[in-house]
C-alpha cells in the first residue's frame, strides 16, 4: 500500500490555491463551492458570498480534482462522497468534503491552522483540564458539541500538552487527520481512515497491540466504536473521543442507549468507572470584535456523578455540575453568564445559545 502522506501531491490549480489562501487572510473557517454560485466563505459563523463569478459544476470538479490523488478521485467517483485533508505551502491544513447535490459537484472545505493552540488559547480552564483530566493515566474523556464547535482544536491542544509534558505513546485514529502533531516528549502516531486503516473499528480492534498509552478516537459513530472506547479505557489507557451531543447528560444517555437493553446496566457500571469528564462546546460570535469565543460545559466525574450514572439518575447530574463550581465544573448557562458579564457576548446571543433561557435569565439577574 502506498500512503498519501509519503506521496508527492499533484500540482494544485492556482485558482483553488488562491481561494484557500484567502481563507487564511479573511480568517474564514469554511469555504463552500456550489454549482452556479460564487465561492462562499464562513467568517465568524456567518456565510459571506464572495465577489468571484459563479462556478459551474465542471469548474468545481476541475479545481478539486487538481489536488486529489488518482485513487481518491476513483474512490469519490465510486462512492460519491470523499473526506480528505491537504496542506498548502506550510500555511494551513484543510479538511475537504466532496459530494454531489442534484447531480452537481459540491465541496465544503474547513481551514485548520498549522499551529496548535494551547488549552488556555482555546478558552478552556487550563489548570482544571490539566490536573483533573490530562494528568490521569487511564479513563475516558469526551469532547462533545455540534459540528464546527471546536472539538478537534480542543482535543489537539490537550494532546499537545501531553506530547510536551509526558512520556507516552499517543495513537490517533481520525477521518481525516486534522491537526498534525510532531513527537516531542511523547511519540505520536496518527492514522487516517481510508489511508492507513480501512475503518475505525478495524483500527481499534488492533490498537492495543501497538503499545499505546493515550488514544484518540476521532468520532464514536456506532456501537462498535463506543464499545471499543469503553473497553480500551477500562484496560488502563487514557482515551479521548468525540460525540455530537449537546451536554454531559445526553452524552451519557447516548452511550448507554446505543447498547441493547439487556446490556445497558452493565454499560452504566463500566461507564461510571472509566469516565473522567465531559466537555461540551459551542463557538459564539464576540460582541464587539471579530472572531468567536468558546462557551463550554464541563462535567468532571466525581463520586456523586459516578453513583448517578450507575443508579440511572442521569437527570440529576446537571444539579451536581451547577453546585460544583469549586471543583472546576461549569454548566453551559454558568459559562454564558460569565461571558455576558465580561462583555464578551451580547445578552441576545447568550439567550440564543442557551438550552434553558429562563434559567439563564435568573442567573443573570442574581449576578447583576
Amino acid at each position: 500500500m502506498t500512503l498519501s502522506s509519503v506521496r508527492e501531491r499533484p500540482v494544485m490549480n492556482e485558482k483553488i490555491k488562491k481561494l484557500l489562501l484567502e481563507m487564511v487572510e479573511k480568517n474564514a473557517s469554511d469555504l463552500h463551492l456550489k454549482a452556479d454560485y460564487p465561492p462562499i466563505f464562513r467568517i465568524d459563523g456567518n456565510l459571506v458570498i464572495s465577489e468571484y463569478p459563479p462556478l459551474s459544476s465542471e469548474e468545481i470538479r476541475k479545481l478539486c480534482y487538481s489536488f486529489l490523488f488518482p485513487d481518491q478521485i476513483e474512490r469519490f467517483e465510486q462512492e460519491w462522497e470523499l473526506d480528505c485533508a491537504i496542506e498548502v505551502e506550510k500555511i494551513a491544513r484543510y479538511r475537504i468534503n466532496l459530494y454531489f447535490q442534484r447531480g452537481r459537484f459540491g465541496a465544503a472545505i474547513r481551514m485548520l491552522p498549522l499551529k496548535i493552540p494551547t488549552i488556555s488559547e482555546c478558552g478552556l480552564p487550563e489548570d482544571i483540564i490539566i490536573e483533573r483530566l490530562l494528568r490521569k493515566n487511564k479513563g475516558l474523556i469526551l469532547v462533545t458539541g455540534p459540528t464546527g464547535s471546536g472539538k478537534s482544536t480542543s482535543i489537539a491542544s490537550m494532546l499537545e500538552w501531553i506530547n510536551q509534558n509526558k512520556r507516552c505513546h499517543i495513537m490517533t485514529v481520525e477521518d481525516p487527520i486534522e491537526y498534525v502533531h510532531t513527537s516531542k516528549q511523547s511519540i505520536i502516531n496518527q492514522r487516517e481512515v481510508g489511508v492507513d486503516t480501512h475503518t475505525f473499528g478495524h483500527a481499534l480492534k488492533h490498537i492495543l497491540r501497538e503499545d499505546p498509552d493515550v488514544i484518540l478516537i476521532g468520532e464514536m459513530r456506532d456501537l462498535e466504536t463506543i464499545e471499543s472506547a469503553l473497553n480500551i479505557a477500562e484496560t488502563g489507557h487514557l482515551v479521548f473521543a468525540t460525540l455530537h451531543t449537546p451536554d454531559a447528560v445526553q452524552s451519557i444517555n447516548r452511550i448507554v442507549d446505543v447498547f441493547p437493553s439487556h446490556k445497558q446496566d452493565q454499560v452504566r457500571i463500566q461507564l461510571s468507572f472509566v469516565l473522567l469528564g465531559v466537555l461540551t462546546q459551542q463557538l459564539l460570535p464576540r460582541k464587539e470584535s471579530k472572531g468567536r469565543i468558546l462557551a463550554y460545559e464541563l462535567m468532571l466525574a466525581n463520586h456523586a456523578v459516578r453513583s448517578m450514572i450507575r443508579e440511572k439518575k442521569g437527570h440529576q447530574i446537571y444539579s451536581v455540575i451547577q453546585t460544583s463550581q469549586s471543583e472546576g465544573m461549569s454548566t453551559m448557562n454558568q459559562c454564558l453568564v460569565r461571558l455576558y458579564l465580561n462583555g464578551e457576548i451580547s445578552y441576545e446571543q447568550a439567550l440564543h445559545s442557551s438550552t434553558d433561557p429562563e434559567d439563564l435569565k435568573k442567573l443573570i439577574e442574581r449576578a447583576i
